[in-house]
């Protein structure tokens, strides 16, 4: 009887197949859409650039955190970004905590150091990840990759429990990190097609305590950054992931799994790690879009004399970006937003509507009224 069930235990792992016929249009196309980003970007002062990249690195490091049930509070994150990256950091305001210095110095780090990885360096990313951390139930070896061989990939509640994956022993660990390493350093393969094959490979040895698929994102963005010539300051693998975050773990289930892959064939993963890839791009995309439509809005209503409180309601609208106010601005919405009462948010609603501001929405009337911006 067959007992092996896992990639690792295949005779040729980590030896895997995959068909770049099949992959290398997906590629160019990813390649277009960098080209649109970077088109994009130049659009943008120097200063919306500055808090764009703050902004994307921002929704990045929460990101890959939140994938993994940790929850990050942005406005430490946005002044460790701030501070280490020497944009607009203003000491007077500082949230910044130790938790979110270490996680922003590992993401500055996966991104803009180019030197070569290595097992030092991997050890560092895990310790910044943990820096803050202490549990007595569930402790963590920070730094160091694990002593034991019992890694298993968990869900369910006790007594029903569900193994969707069980990683390499403890003994195999340092020889297949050593391999990966040296693939990542010095493998010519399509920078694209290596970060996909890396995620998976590290995801399947998962040599840590906890915190495997937070560096196996990093290594994604430090082969994107270092190989790939794609600015990824401005765009967040980790969001796009996140949001299909169901779906990213049944790929890597699915994948790493001889049942469904006995012959180690990573096609399939490769094209969903490359439209993540392109899904984080267009979602920049739409942001700066955003950007620009808020610039251009700003410069129109500049010598519009404007209360607090609809100066708060237009920038909502703006950050949102069209249609996504759903049912448009209502009485109701104003209320809800500027916590002000009926009568004072149909005065300032009017007073919007009479300078040109809003404009009202095609089949409604009376107490229905419904607003969007007038871009």
């Amino acid at each position: 009887m067959n007992t092996k069930k896992w990639i690792w235990q295949h005779q040729d792992f980590p030896n895997f197949n995959y068909n770049y016929k099949e992959i290398e249009p997906m590629i160019f196309h990813l390649i277009e859409k960098s080209g649109e980003l970077k088109g994009k970007i130049s659009y943008l002062s120097d200063n919306e650039q500055d808090n764009f990249s703050i902004e994307t690195s921002l929704s990045e490091i929460i990101a890959t955190s939140e994938i993994e049930g940790v929850e990050l509070k942005r406005d430490s994150v946005r002044s460790s970004l701030q501070k280490k990256l020497n944009i607009t950091f203003n000491r007077e305001e500082d949230k910044s905590t130790k938790n979110s210095d270490s996680l922003t110095e590992l993401y500055i780090d996966s991104r803009f150091n180019q030197d070569d990885l290595s097992i030092d360096r991997l050890h560092k990313w895990h310790h910044a990840i943990f820096e803050a951390y202490s549990s007595i139930l569930y402790p963590v070896n920070k730094g160091v990759f694990r002593d034991h061989d019992d890694m298993q990939i968990v869900s369910g509640s006790i007594g029903k429990e569900k193994i969707h994956y069980v990683a390499i022993p403890q003994n195999q660990i340092e020889s297949s990190i050593q391999e990966l390493i040296k693939y990542i350093n010095g493998s010519n393969e399509n920078f694209i097609v290596k970060s996909a094959v890396a995620h998976l490979w590290f995801e399947s040895i998962h040599p840590y305590d906890d915190g495997n698929g937070r560096i196996g994102r990093a290594i994604v963005n430090y082969i994107l950054a270092k190989e790939g010539g794609l600015d990824n300051r401005y765009y967040s693998i980790s969001s796009a992931i996140n949001q299909s975050r169901k779906e990213y773990y049944n790929k890597l289930e699915k994948t790493q799994k001889l049942v469904h892959n006995p012959k180690l064939e990573l096609t399939e993963w490769i094209q969903w790690h490359t439209e993540s890839i392109e899904k984080s791009i267009e979602i920049s995309i739409e942001n700066i879009q955003k950007v620009v439509e808020k610039t251009k809005f700003h410069d129109k209503v500049r010598h519009i004399k404007l209360n607090d409180k609809q100066t708060k309601v237009i920038n909502k609208l703006l950050d949102l970006g069209e249609g996504n106010f759903q049912g448009g601005l209502t009485n109701k919405k104003y209320r809800g937003l500027t916590k002000t009462d009926a009568v004072t948010a149909s005065r300032h609603l009017k007073d919007m509507l009479n300078k040109g501001i809003i404009r009202e929405i095609e089949g409604y009337s009376g107490r229905s009224t419904r607003y969007e911006l007038d871009i």
